[in-house]
């Protein structure tokens, strides 16, 4: 993009003409259809979407003045919000302070979940198994989060029978190597959360069956499993007592939900809510919902619905932004700021969630205009990933598929299909495992026998050499909002 050579004035001016017709734009052309389901309709909103960028020098230039300003807001915020500081101080047997003490310091892990879906070893792996290892080394070299499929339709195929099975190896394989593991959705009433053999039952036994469904999976997997998506899409879906009266599972009447009132939707999720909370107090349970990065109305009327649920002192956790929809949209900094100031009035961790840009040769629409190439992909994902963890409410980000060979959008994945990293991969590698980790620092304590720190929120290694030649090797957290000062006695080991 060219250089910002304007006057101040008239940067201010065009700044602010250009921000008027963004927002026209999205006010005329976007709130009337948000109603629509996924699929068809939603690649109907999406190539309705203007596009600025390239448009004119004059737009440009703005578009990359707002980029700059946004991504600085965010770096300060990185270090401001993400880091903490810390202290050692080594000492003898008799509590003297020892100087010159040499300490290694590197992170090990992190405390910020950034997660993937692991559907392709858990309940929607293949019957034939693919690189499984190759996927989990390469997985769990960059994330810390996994997702596992609890969509009921395919859940429980036959009433009765669950196949909590087929999560069971890749749960376990979390657990065994550090990884937060989270379960998606408990309720949602698109075709795939309500199976067919539910909706032949009367609505008050479909009702208690889906109340016992939370409770089994809650409770069933407490200690091991306590992040739940435990409503999926409530203000794009119709309500569960709607969704239970058409026996067709219909997709584009379950989609069809947009002049339904908060107070109608409120109460089936305030119910599942607590029906989750009444399983394990200790959870964490989120609301889920999409298009409110992209389009005002459903912004508000999510906004509404999580007001109207905390006057009813539903225990949600957390608020899920979903990042798909528009499915070919590059997202407004502008805009994704908005929805987190919006949120961040109802003091709950905000999740970025189903993130998924794709390379699939599309057009792009929204804040820029070009195709999805692998290196847009990549370019958009440092953009967005930046802007989010640069956001002090965001406590995790997921992306919407590991693999381009089991993907839910063409070229979505961070692997192709035969598991070879794709760019996107690589610059995720850059920001999680590099810039965003405290590594490599190597300090020398003072005559008070101290060093101190600042560094990212999570687990760290510490390899201090006395003067005499022996080390000392300990792992301490570095938290939020604590006080990170520790004391190392001579006899320590």
């Amino acid at each position: 993009m060219p250089e910002n050579n304007l006057s101040d004035d008239n940067t201010k001016y065009c700044y602010l003409q250009f921000i008027i017709a963004v927002a026209l734009f999205w006010v005329i052309n976007l709130t009337h259809l948000y109603t629509q389901p996924t699929g068809q309709k939603v690649k109907e909103v999406s190539s309705g979407t203007a596009t600025f960028a390239g448009s004119s020098k004059e737009e440009m230039v703005q578009k990359q003045a707002i980029e700059k300003e946004y991504l600085q807001r965010a770096n300060t915020n990185i270090e401001r919000y993400r880091k903490g500081d810390a202290s050692i101080v080594f000492v003898d047997e008799n509590g003297k302070p020892l100087a010159n003490v040499e300490v290694a310091i590197n992170q090990i892990t992190q405390d910020f979940l950034f997660g993937n879906l692991l559907f392709e070893i858990g309940g929607f792996s293949p019957k034939e198994p693919y690189k499984e290892d190759e996927f989990k080394a390469k997985f769990k070299a960059l994330f810390n989060f996994g997702i596992l499929p609890f969509y009921w339709n395919g859940y429980e195929k036959a009433a009765g029978n669950p196949s909590w099975q087929r999560n069971e190896e890749a749960l376990t394989w979390c657990l065994e190597n550090g990884i937060t593991a989270k379960g998606h959705p408990l309720g949602w009433t698109s075709p795939a959360g309500t199976p067919k053999w539910l909706l032949k039952l009367p609505p008050d036994v479909a009702t208690e069956l889906y109340r016992a469904r939370i409770y089994n999976n809650v409770i069933g997997y407490k200690g091991k499993m306590h992040i739940w998506d435990v409503v999926n899409e409530p203000v794009n879906t119709v309500p569960w007592e709607d969704a239970l009266t058409d026996t067709a599972n219909n997709n584009d009447f379950r989609y069809n939900a947009g002049d339904i009132p908060i107070a109608k939707i409120a109460p089936w999720v305030e119910k599942s809510f607590k029906w989750a909370h009444q399983a394990n107090p200790e959870g964490n349970y989120i609301l889920n919902e999409y298009f409110t990065l992209a389009i005002p109305k459903v912004r508000d009327r999510f906004y509404e619905l999580i007001k109207e649920l905390r006057r009813r002192n539903t225990p949600i956790s957390g608020i899920g932004i979903q990042g798909h929809e528009p499915r070919e949209m590059w997202f407004s900094p502008v805009e994704m700021y908005k929805t987190f100031d919006m949120y961040k009035e109802f003091n709950l961790p905000l999740h970025i969630t189903e993130l998924i840009p794709q390379s699939s040769g599309k057009d792009i629409t929204g804040w820029r205009s070009g195709t999805w190439t692998e290196e847009a992909q990549a370019e958009f994902a440092e953009q967005f990933y930046t802007l989010a963890f640069g956001y002090p409410s965001i406590a995790s980000i997921s992306w919407w598929g590991f693999s381009d060979k089991n993907i839910w959008l063409k070229g979505g994945g961070l692997l192709d299909t035969a598991y070879n990293p794709k760019p996107v991969y690589h610059t995720l590698m850059k920001l999680i495992k590099n810039e965003w980790m405290t590594k490599n620092v190597l300090l020398k304590t003072d005559q008070y026998g101290a060093v101190s720190f600042r560094g990212f929120f999570g687990t760290y290694q510490i390899i201090a050499t006395k003067p005499n030649g022996t080390q000392v090797k300990k792992e301490f957290h570095v938290k939020e909002k604590e006080d990170n000062h520790w004391i190392i006695k001579g006899n320590d080991k």
